[in-house]
């Protein structure tokens, strides 16, 4: 099948999560991405696990990529970096808002040079603003966002937030940035000219927070234990989800008490919010005398929605991954490595991951003749060894 991007140019000048999770995305789809890269390279390069010097965690980013080496700041290089952006259809960039303008790398500079420019651009706050300047990582913005207190919030006798090691801002904004660049791409179909696309990686994660979001602005009653958390079992825990009447129901009749349904603190919802300790203590009455297999088939009969709690080791050997065809293999200088495809498929076009992460510069030489440097301009650039 065809690449529904196919054709498309991208010149990548983003590091780390956010922005090289987008431009791989922008590559599995088929645009030729250009990945700008100081000479010391993505900091990612030096992320375990590393083969023979090769980071997979780089690889699962910037699969399908072309690595170009230059110095933005040198003025060659930067003269170089806008000859490359003449001939591309899109831009992305997460440095802190101010750092393209000071390398004459910005929108305003670039958009009367190529009008059809998309440029995308990624950062903790905004473009615009009293925070914009601030310098941020996922981290940080889980927390300014109010994620990481949301959460807490859910843990029963808990104070101290968590300590992070998943990088849920990351991965979301380069999604959100995705989007907003397929829309743009849309509209100039229209328009015939591009436009800047400004992503808020804090306002990304207001988005998670949907129902706090709400209760910020608007009282709400109390909530007795949170709904949505583990059920005991007699050897270990399942995930059960609540989340209809029609779960509800099925969840009383799964563990042979279908008379909780009509039990006055539970039949209705606001009773049962309130009073949801109460029920899951009579939950787990039944379901500690019980395996976790034996929760989970019953549950499965019935229709509510259950998982046992997983490491991703244990995901990735789920036969659901084989059969959804949801891994590529890779290879790099190290060998080969597995990464996620996208979530999506496509009926007419393929959305697997590109088979090889480039080594740094691999593709200098190639990518600037193409862009009409000479030999002497390219020997001016090359990073000294």
């Amino acid at each position: 099948m065809d690449k529904a991007f196919a054709g498309l140019r991208v010149i990548d000048f983003t590091t780390t999560i956010a922005g090289p999770h987008c431009s791989r995305l922008l590559a599995d789809m088929g645009a030729e991405v250009i990945k700008i890269e100081a000479p010391e390279g993505d900091m990612m390069r030096t992320r375990p696990p590393l083969r023979a010097g090769a980071s997979t965690a780089f690889g699962q980013l910037n699969a399908g990529k072309k690595s170009v080496v230059l110095d933005l700041k040198s003025p060659a290089a930067q003269q170089a970096a806008r000859a490359l952006v003449a001939g591309a259809d899109i831009l992305l960039e997460n440095f802190r808002p101010g750092v393209m303008k000071r390398l004459g790398l910005d929108w305003e500079s670039l958009s009367p040079l190529n009008p059809r420019l998309i440029y995308c651009a990624i950062s903790g706050y905004g473009q615009t603003g009293p925070s914009s300047q601030l310098p941020a990582y996922a981290p940080v913005v889980h927390a300014a966002a109010g994620y990481d207190l949301t959460h807490l919030r859910y843990q029963e006798g808990r104070t101290r937030p968590d300590y992070c090691g998943i990088f849920v801002a990351d991965v979301a904004s380069g999604a959100y940035a995705f989007g907003g660049i397929a829309t743009a791409l849309h509209q100039r179909h229209v328009t015939g000219r591009g436009q800047f696309v400004d992503v808020s990686m804090l306002e990304t994660m207001l988005g998670f927070t949907l129902t706090e979001l709400q209760s910020a602005q608007f009282e709400v009653p109390p909530m007795g234990r949170p709904m949505f958390g583990p059920l005991a079992c007699a050897d270990g825990y399942l995930m059960v989800a609540v989340a209809s009447e029609k779960t509800f129901q099925s969840m009383c009749e799964a563990a042979g008490h279908p008379e909780w349904a009509q039990d006055p603190r539970f039949a209705a919802y606001t009773d049962r919010r309130v009073n949801w300790g109460q029920f899951m203590d009579l939950a787990e009455a039944w379901s500690g005398l019980l395996t976790m297999a034996q929760c989970r088939a019953l549950f499965d009969a019935h229709g509510v929605p259950c998982s046992p709690y997983r490491t991703v080791a244990e995901a990735l050997a789920d036969p659901q991954i084989a059969h959804r065809e949801a891994m590529a293999e890779v290879r790099d200088a190290g060998g080969s490595f597995k990464v996620l495809n996208p979530p999506f498929r496509l009926s007419a076009a393929d959305t697997r991951a590109g088979a090889h992460s480039p080594a740094l510069g691999e593709h200098t030489a190639q990518v600037l003749r193409e862009a009409g440097l000479d030999e002497a301009s390219l020997a001016a650039l090359a990073p000294r060894r």
